[in-house]
């Protein structure tokens, strides 16, 4: 192939791949960023002492409130891994306060 006709047919193939090297490229979806988990915690069901377990995940490391309907409440340290248990609690309902998060807790 002469010169010449090598420049007529790469030369629009090259201007075509540098004009559609953006749109692809803006067509491509941005992932999301990995979403926090929530914070959940669960009263088991009641033992033959009577007494429920408390236990939750996805907490931040440190100290955190736990509160009963029974006015029954304490503090809790959470892990490092984000969870926490707390034993022999009387039944009810409970939430756990962490910052400024209120975390209802399922039976």
């Amino acid at each position: 192939m002469k010169r010449r006709t090598r420049l007529l047919v790469l030369t629009p193939l090259a201007v075509a791949s540098l004009v559609a090297a953006p749109t692809a490229l803006a067509a491509v979806p941005l992932s999301a960023p990995a979403a926090v988990p929530a914070a959940t915690c669960s009263v088991s069901g009641v033992l033959e002492n009577g007494k429920v377990h408390l236990s939750g995940g996805g907490f931040t490391p440190g100290p955190a409130y736990y509160q009963g309907s029974a006015g029954f409440g304490g503090t809790v340290e959470i892990a490092e891994n984000g969870g926490f248990q707390v034993m022999n609690v009387a039944p009810g309902q409970y939430s756990v306060r962490q910052g400024g998060e209120l975390t209802q807790c399922s039976s």
